[in-house]
């Protein structure tokens, strides 16, 4: 995610111009967006032209910039494109005003929005444009007497290092073991949660086991990979057959399997944590929250209106906030969420025991 432009506007609200990259970064909108915030973004329209020469076809598409009043969203992943839907509040064309419309958001794309952002819809924002500039996962493709590094921003690659090394006799052990050993370095020096090794034959196992040797931290983020080639024609191999999108799946969850673990124990254990809405809020007006763990969906389901807690989310979120807690928001569709869901929703690991 890139932000290009924030500026204070009337009401108390915030304008952030936004221009998401990837397609987790249109899904990460899509749970930051809610009824009522203003979207703005270039898009097209059907307008209807009546001419007495020529037969009505129920109109033209003309390209226009609109701001809708949100209603409701929706991420559309197969169709790579989040759906942002409302009445157009402002538009290039004041004859459009009042017209239902939906903004089409695809990549690279920049949108406005206006509207009172909570802290955790600001740190989602921040997580996902550090996200971009730290790209999470790291391919190096290796054979014999070449390696090549590439980092991935969640789509696309770019190559960052080509090593070589010898590949004839007399020096050629060493001249090996030099080529894992820069390896090795330049995967240490990397910012990725997960690295990718591929490439053809065994040269990977052997380079895998220097790193596993000299550099354990490192080898604890490689996943081993099988492809016929090396360099970019290895990296296509590699995003062609999902390992990235499987790899980037198991990093954006590991945080959340370690907290659930974490509340878990201590649910087992009747000591420093508080499940379901209303035991969770109490624990936050007590200031003993560490950690709040709450499903997205089910915030977006509050916020909007349509949940059933007694208790208003953002009062409840704020508050943890203010008094110093944490607050991680799971994503549904992985197990952690489900197993959160299963508890409510909603849950946290305490300061200390509440009686």
């Amino acid at each position: 995610m890139r932000i290009a432009d924030r500026q204070r506007v009337e009401g108390g609200r915030e304008r952030i111009t936004v221009v998401p990259e990837t397609l987790d970064d249109l899904w990460h909108l899509s749970y930051v967006l809610e009824p009522g915030d203003l979207v703005g973004g270039d898009t097209t329209r059907r307008v209807r032209r009546d001419d007495e020469n020529l037969r009505d076809t129920g109109g033209e598409r003309e390209y226009m910039y609109v701001t809708v009043a949100v209603e409701e969203t929706e991420f559309a992943r197969f169709a790579n494109r989040l759906r942002v839907s409302g009445v157009i509040e402002d538009c290039s064309r004041e004859d459009q005003l009042g017209f239902h419309h939906t903004l089409n958001v695809e990549q690279n794309e920049e949108l406005e929005i206006t509207k009172r952002w909570k802290p955790d819809q600001l740190e989602r924002l921040r997580e996902a444009e550090e996200a971009t500039d730290n790209p999470d996962v790291a391919i190096a493709t290796v054979e014999e007497g070449a390696a090549h590094v590439h980092t991935v921003a969640q789509y696309g690659a770019e190559e960052r290092t080509s090593l070589s090394g010898a590949t004839g006799k007399g020096e050629y052990a060493q001249s090996r073991t030099q080529l894992f050993a820069e390896l090795t370095e330049v995967l240490r020096r990397m910012d990725a949660d997960a690295i990718i090794l591929a490439g053809p034959g065994f040269t990977k196992q052997d380079a895998y086991k220097y790193v596993e040797e000299n550099a354990p931290e490192v080898a604890e983020r490689v996943t081993m990979v099988d492809t016929s080639a090396v360099g970019d024609r290895g990296v296509h191999e590699v995003l062609k057959r999902g390992a990235v999108e499987d790899v980037q799946a198991e990093t954006r969850i590991a945080r959340e399997a370690e907290l659930i673990d974490r509340l878990m124990a201590e649910i087992a254990g009747g000591a420093k944590a508080a499940y379901g809405v209303e035991s969770v809020a109490e624990a936050a007006e007590y200031g003993a929250v560490e950690t709040l763990l709450v499903v997205d969906e089910r915030l977006r389901e509050e916020r909007g209106g349509e949940g059933e807690w007694d208790v208003d989310a953002n009062d409840l979120l704020e508050t943890v906030d203010r008094k110093g807690g944490d607050v991680v928001v799971f994503s549904s569709e992985f197990a952690p969420g489900e197993q959160l869901s299963n508890l409510g929703g909603i849950a946290a690991i305490l300061r200390y025991r509440l009686e």
